[in-house]
């Protein structure tokens, strides 16, 4: 399927590939037919190249190739390529990227905040663009800033991997929290029924101690009518035996 044409990294035209490469030739070079496409322009003259200059043009093509490989695609069973441009780029070139990216982020929703695919991915292209012309001006920024760029790369691929670990063990503890809510539910339902359970034994008991109590009270109540009454005898056969005593005493007592 064709490459995205709305790419912010500047690529040259199609090149049409001659004969399709199987496994046997992978390793062998593409021989490659450039094809003139309706909607390219014309290259603009250049002026005379020295032999100094055409080999620091190649070497920074080669270069550049090896930075930024080139796209690959089929279409009508025929293999194109397109490599990215060595053109060099001008200020108005860094001003419409710098549109096209606010057009683009506008276009595609991206968000300005937060973890956004489409908005590293616009972010990505543009960097890769930066490189490109930094490349063709000068080899040594395009390799530093290719060095920065994959060190962000493996810095976003580390937090992106803390992320998923972060989610992978909040979701852990989440199912975790409700086993454990769950067994705190059933462990909750087991108190509760254990609870109903002592108040029942408690009221039943209560019961029988109230039972209990009137029981000893009524026993109470006759023993202490029993202990009464037998006072009561004691105290009545005392008085009389007391008089019948005194009664003699007086009766041997000489007047």
């Amino acid at each position: 399927m064709p490459p995205r044409a709305d790419s912010l990294l500047n690529y040259d035209n199609p090149v049409l590939v001659t004969k399709r490469p199987d496994k046997s030739s992978k390793d062998q070079p593409l021989k490659l037919r450039p094809q003139q496409m309706p909607w390219t322009m014309p290259p603009p003259p250049q002026p005379p190249k020295t032999a100094a200059d055409d080999a620091n043009e190649e070497q920074t093509k080669q270069l550049l190739h090896a930075i930024l490989p080139p796209r690959l695609w089929i279409e009508d069973n025929k293999l194109w390529v397109q490599q990215v441009s060595t053109i060099p780029s001008t200020r108005m070139d860094v001003v419409h990227l710098q549109e096209q990216l606010d057009r683009k982020l506008e276009m595609k929703q991206g968000r300005k905040t937060g973890i956004c695919p489409i908005r590293r991915d616009l972010y990505s292209q543009c960097f890769d663009e930066l490189i490109r012309q930094n490349t063709i001006s000068c080899a040594e920024r395009g390799l530093l800033l290719l060095r920065v760029r994959n060190e962000i790369m493996m810095t976003i691929a580390a937090y992106q991997t803390l992320y998923e670990s972060s989610i992978a063990y909040g979701m852990r503890k989440a199912l975790q929290a409700e086993l454990s809510k769950s067994n705190m539910k059933t462990k909750m339902s087991d108190l509760e029924n254990e609870k109903k359970d002592l108040e029942r034994q408690l009221r039943e008991l209560k019961s029988v101690h109230a039972a209990y109590e009137e029981d000893e009270a009524a026993r109470w109540q006759v023993e202490e009518t029993k202990h009464s009454d037998a006072l009561k005898s004691v105290t009545r056969s005392n008085q009389q035996l007391r008089a019948q005593l005194e009664s003699i005493f007086a009766a041997k007592v000489p007047i």
